[in-house]
């Protein structure tokens, strides 16, 4: 047994860096996270909070937050074509029959897993700009001037994080050629929209989305859209509500009215990367988007870093902090056979959406054939997967 807790770094504020916050403290682990933006804010839109993340989330007992701000996605939930003709269900539910998905406005979450944390475990308007490691400790630097001496560093920053060069020789993220158009609208401004339905339309290089969050009174839409130049990557950059809603002409008369009703949208840059020749190097782990990037089309992103976060909790519980590196190695090699899939089968998931996979009528088998994958997804319980796999490895 170590004769003190172990103390660990986060570097990132988001979804992963809380979540991971929030998994070590319930095992013991003295934690702190260092954020840039000061303070946390009303940043981005939507996203999903699928099964696979949301019973990690309740575990740590945030069931009755959650429900306050998340919106349940249920009924009506389906794959069209750009037509409006129908093709499959949307898989709801895993496979015991547990309907798990909330759709959730990303500040609402950061909120939520905020403030389940002592407020001395975050500490806001702090630059990373160095990391430096030895035998017995790592050291984080700031710009303005703090530092922090730990046994673990969690890079947790992002997919252009400033740790992962301590990693990894630095790659360029790729883009896939496509941007997002998302933004926000009022339940009032549609009242004719199914309450709980996630619905997708597919069409020729291009598919729109709709689905609730912020527990129903708001919708998130998006609008994936081919582009021949690079759009940035970002939260915040304003699209054209007219080019958006020129995209979508002449498809569904229900994207074409819900469009219509848009006023204004952020437009967004997607990318990934390859999966990187590793996540750790000494004391120090990459999480997130930071360790596996991935493109949004299977909505995994924000419920891999949590993933990661409770991994690395279970891993890292009542550890030595002169055996860290292994334990940071052995966290790798238990993530990486999970999300190296998922991200190569969310760029596959997007050609299908854009109907580059085959003729439409592959194209529409393949999207009912991937319930399967995804309930494999929603199945997954990555804390008795952790432990499994620790206890497999001690026999």
């Amino acid at each position: 047994m170590p004769t003190r807790p172990l103390k660990v770094a986060i570097v990132g504020g988001g979804i992963g860096g809380l979540s991971a916050a929030n998994a070590m403290l319930r095992r013991g682990i003295d934690v702190t996270v260092w954020e840039q933006v000061d303070p946390l804010g009303e940043v981005g839109t939507g996203l999903s909070l699928f099964p696979n993340g949301r019973r990690q989330l309740e575990r740590m007992g945030l069931s009755e937050a959650l429900a306050e701000v998340g919106a349940r996605v249920g009924e009506g939930s389906a794959f069209y074509r750009m037509d409006g003709t129908f093709v499959t269900r949307v898989v709801t539910a895993d496979s015991s029959g547990w309907n798990g998905i909330y759709g959730m406005h990303r500040a609402d979450l950061l909120r939520v897993l905020a403030g389940a944390l002592p407020s001395i475990a975050i500490r806001s308007g702090h630059c990373c700009i160095g990391f430096e490691q030895n035998a017995h400790s790592a050291q984080l630097k700031f710009a303005n001037g703090e530092t922090d001496t730990v046994d673990v560093v969690v890079a947790a920053d992002g997919i252009h994080s400033s740790l992962q060069k301590h990693v990894v020789e630095p790659s360029t993220p790729e883009y896939s050629g496509s941007r997002a158009y998302r933004g926000l609208i009022p339940r009032e401004h549609v009242p004719e929209w199914p309450k709980e339905a996630h619905q997708i339309w597919m069409g020729d290089g291009k598919h729109f989305m709709v689905y609730p969050v912020r527990n129903g009174r708001l919708f998130n839409y998006v609008g994936f859209v081919p582009t021949k130049n690079e759009t940035i990557e970002s939260w915040s950059a304003t699209g054209d509500r007219d080019e958006l809603a020129g995209s979508f002409s002449g498809w569904d008369p229900r994207v074409v009215g819900f469009l219509e009703r848009v006023e204004s949208c952020f437009w967004w840059g997607l990318y990934d990367r390859k999966p990187l020749a590793s996540w750790t190097m000494g004391r120090l782990a990459l999480l997130g988007d930071a360790a596996h990037a991935m493109l949004p089309h299977l909505g995994q992103g924000a419920n891999q870093a949590i993933e990661d976060g409770v991994a690395l909790a279970i891993f890292l519980e009542e550890q030595n902090p002169d055996e860290i590196a292994g334990v940071l190695r052995q966290y790798e090699a238990f993530r990486r056979a999970r999300t190296d899939v998922i991200q190569a089968e969310a760029r596959k998931q997007g050609l299908r959406l854009d109907s580059r996979s085959g003729s439409l009528q592959d194209r529409d088998r393949e999207i009912t054939r991937s319930a399967e994958f995804r309930k494999w997804l929603y199945d997954y319980d990555v804390e008795r997967a952790a432990i499994a796999y620790l206890n497999k490895g001690s026999t």
